[in-house]
């Protein structure tokens, strides 16, 4: 029987089997049924926050990350088993709206809205039922609030903020809809990926290099925001430049380079982008009509240095839409919580230790090697021995081994709930008069 028959016969009656077995105590995220959560709602009150303080609590509850990779041969039925769960909780009418006021919800407040954000956590596995319910936001309500912001990919600092708010208050049936969904998008991607590939979660905004079914390096990205998205697709990375030069697709040159030029006609030199012709003359950009109704009809490329768009690396992979992934001298967009703002190419963080990963197997490119290069800031293309699968792809709702359950934001309204695009579009557009080649904005 091949793989992907084995991951089909995986059916929702082994689900049913083993949780009969082990018993809903068994869960990573229990599910309680409404009469529990009375009970728990009814229990003695807890005294203040600060008697029940446990540093333990709060430091270990953002421990979800896992290194089962979201693709791969568990990724179906790790989902499948998310989807029974939390049916589960559907069926045990979901979980509360939380509701807060004028005061910010985070550790040591005492407030009525906490009740309602415990019943919430402990709903969805992220509270502990031991923990009662009362209006102190504790220790222990302070990591499960971390636990959830790192399962939905915002930033684990315990305090109910916009997004926060916004993420725990998606009912239950739209989650287990978002699951629905993706788990239709894990069973085209279950085949055999290869022994060594790279994976690219665009809503995630991060990337896997995965080893023999295990992570071996997960790296934070920016991709392609709603207006100029990130392609999905499958390819192979056979290039990886260093020193690479930055040639301005045509889309960019007419948006954003001529408009740039024409308020201001040093632009160009001041960084270090030159222009060619057709036979590789270059061009004065002094002699250039720039108010011409068309863009000029030449190449316009930035030498290698620190303000080279793509930095340090350029990595290539087959594909139609010319885009790659790469190096930025802009790391302060990796700290973003919306990192949805190039043109379609991938931003990577802490790109050289992705590229020492992908050239293991490329004889002469050592870590040393590749710095001793970047350092010296020579173009230096080098082709891998052996192609390296790529996969692009676009998952919002996955689940690790350890039954915790991911969730990011729809950032591209694929997922057909309104509700899931968490965060606007609004402010990701580039600034007027702004230029960004693949969004990765030079001096101005």
């Amino acid at each position: 029987m091949s793989k992907k028959s084995e991951l089909a016969a995986f059916s929702r009656r082994a689900f049913l089997r083993s949780a009969a077995t082990a018993g809903a105590a068994a869960l990573a995220a229990p599910v309680f049924a409404q009469s529990a959560v009375d009970d728990l709602i009814n229990a003695p009150r807890r005294g203040n926050w600060d008697d029940q303080f446990d540093a333990k609590a709060s430091r270990s509850a953002t421990a979800v990350v896992s290194n089962n990779p979201i693709l791969g041969s568990g990724a179906v039925p790790n989902a499948q088993q998310a989807i029974y769960d939390y049916q589960s909780i559907v069926s045990n009418g979901g979980w509360p709206q939380v509701n807060v006021g004028s005061t910010k919800l985070q550790l040591g407040v005492s407030d009525s809205g906490v009740q309602s954000l415990r019943q919430r956590l402990m709903v969805s596995g992220d509270l502990s039922r031991t923990a009662g319910i009362s209006n102190a936001f504790d220790s222990y309500v302070d990591g499960a609030v971390k636990r959830f912001q790192a399962r939905h990919g915002l930033p684990a600092d315990g305090v109910i903020g916009e997004y926060t708010l916004k993420a725990l208050n998606v009912p239950a049936t739209t989650r287990l809809s978002q699951l629905n969904t993706n788990l239709i998008r894990l069973q085209t991607m279950s085949g055999d990926l290869g022994r060594r590939y790279v994976m690219v979660n665009i809503p995630a905004a991060y990337i896997e290099a995965v080893q023999d079914s295990r992570v071996a390096l997960r790296h934070t990205a920016v991709v392609g925001r709603a207006s100029r998205p990130t392609h999905i697709l499958n390819s192979k990375i056979y290039e990886v430049i260093l020193n690479p030069y930055w040639t301005a697709p045509r889309s960019i040159v007419e948006k954003d380079i001529v408009p740039l030029m024409r308020k201001d006609p040093t632009y160009l030199t001041r960084n270090n982008i030159r222009l060619f012709d057709g036979q590789g003359t270059e061009v004065a950009p002094e002699s250039v009509d720039w108010n011409a109704a068309k863009a000029p009809n030449l190449m316009f490329r930035q030498d290698p240095g620190k303000i080279n768009a793509m930095a340090s690396t350029k990595i290539n992979f087959h594909n139609p839409n010319n885009e790659y992934m790469h190096d930025t001298p802009q790391q302060g967009l990796f700290n973003k919580l919306m990192r949805f703002e190039s043109s379609g190419c991938v931003r990577v963080q802490n790109v050289r230790d992705l590229i020492s990963w992908i050239l293991q197997e490329t004889p002469g490119w050592p870590r040393q090697q590749i710095e001793k290069v970047i350092n010296a800031r020579v173009n230096t293309p080098i082709k891998l021995a052996v192609e390296l699968p790529v996969y692009f792809v676009y998952i919002t709702a996955w689940s690790a081994s350890d039954r915790v359950v991911q969730f990011r934001d729809d950032i591209y309204g694929m997922d057909g709930a309104e509700e899931l695009a968490l965060q606007t579009t609004a402010g990701m557009e580039q600034p007027s008069g702004s230029f960004s080649p693949d969004e990765d904005v030079l001096p101005q």
